[in-house]
């Protein structure tokens, strides 16, 4: 088998796959707050209250989760073999 051709430019490689990387984290936590958010309002409809608590409960508990999910992922070093 054949090594793969090494890029003409490693710092611009780098930085392409970690806007990729933080890109996607991105939009992984808008998901998680979105349907969180969701969810809320879904059981708001089902048990209606004056100060729709659900939708707060749940759209502040998918924050939490959220950033607990995004320390995490960046935490965590891209490649787990590497020494660096």
């Amino acid at each position: 088998m054949t090594e793969p051709k090494e890029s003409k430019n490693p710092k611009r490689n780098n930085r392409l796959n970690a806007y990729a990387r933080f890109s996607g984290i991105a939009f992984q936590m808008i998901a998680i707050i979105v349907l969180g958010t969701f969810g809320g309002v879904k059981l708001d409809e089902a048990f209606p209250n004056e100060y729709s608590l659900w939708t707060i409960i749940c759209s502040f508990s998918a924050v939490i989760i959220a950033m607990i999910y995004i320390i995490r992922r960046v935490g965590t070093p891209k490649d787990k073999n590497s020494n660096e």
